[in-house]
Formats: structure tokens, sequence, C-alpha cells
């Protein structure tokens, strides 16, 4: 339980995920743009500050080439229940999300997404690479590579410094 699964790709813009309707997106349309990648649901006790921080984080950096990518998951006690079109929506209007909002997915065992088996194995935990709850997030550089991963616990505006900083690096 927890070990590291060893995975063929060497970025996260060597992946393609599906967009909340069901297209398929190339994440090498990234290259270049530090990234949050975000496991989300609406239902969680963390989907309030986590969100708003999230949409304040966008708006302040997405002019310098941070981009967020969430991720609606329904792992952790079912509190991503809709659609990923639900999901996608409930970030967009509630949170004035404007980052995007893909496809549901799983983020652990053996159907989890490839993109998250790839940011587990690159960052794991002491605990091993699971990820424990909704709201994980994993900071990317501009070259597709895993800078740091956070628990839900680590709110989003905490690692700004973090932000800044990756988006300085050339």
């Amino acid at each position: 339980m927890g070990a590291s699964v060893s995975v063929p790709e060497s970025s996260v813009h060597q992946f393609t995920v599906k967009d909340s309707s069901g297209k398929d997106v190339n994440l090498s349309i990234y290259q270049g743009k530090v990234l949050l990648l975000v496991n989300v649901a609406s239902k969680c006790g963390f989907t309030e500050s986590n969100y708003t921080q999230l949409t304040e984080l966008y708006r302040k950096y997405k002019d310098q080439r941070f981009e967020i990518l969430a991720f609606p998951c329904n792992q952790f006690l079912y509190q991503e229940p809709g659609t990923s079109q639900e999901a996608h929506e409930f970030a967009c209007t509630r949170f004035q999300a404007e980052y995007p909002v893909f496809q549901k997915v799983r983020v652990n065992g053996q159907n989890a997404a490839p993109v998250y088996k790839f940011l587990k194995a690159s960052k794991p935990t002491f605990l091993g690479s699971r990820i424990k709850w909704n709201f994980t997030k994993f900071l990317v550089g501009k070259d597709g590579l895993v800078i740091d991963r956070y628990g839900p616990m680590v709110t989003p505006l905490s690692i700004e410094k973090d932000i800044k900083k990756a988006l300085e690096e050339a």
C-alpha cells in the first residue's frame, strides 16, 4: 500500500486528459507555465476556502504564466457526486473559476488517472504516495516537473511564495 508506481512519462506535459465535456486536452499546451494541479470536490469541508483562494491566486498570477488545473474527484466520501459538467459549472458559477476544471478522475487505486500516478510517483510523502483527501495540490514548474506537494490542510494562499518563486525561475 502506498508504494510508488513507476511511470514512463517524465513530465506533466506528456499527458492527455479530458475536459469536463469529454474532449481531449494535451497538457503540452501548458509548457512554459507554472501549474497547480488540485483534486477538487464540491461537498467537502475544504471546498469554500480552497475554491475561494484558488480563484484569488489565479486572478493574481494568470497573466504571469500561471495556471490552475482542477480535477474533480469523488473518491473521498463521495464529495463530488455529480457529473463532470456539474462540477465544472459549480466551480465557475459559485466561485468564478476561470481556470480549467477537467473531467472527474480517480486519484488513487488501480484506475487512478495516469497524470495522478505521475504526480504521486514524483512526490510521495513519508506515508507513501497515496492521496489522503480532497484538495491535495501539486505545484509543477514550467518544465512540467513536480516542484512540491501540499496536503489538504495547506491553503492555496499559504503556497503563494512557492508559486512566485517558480514563476521567477527561467
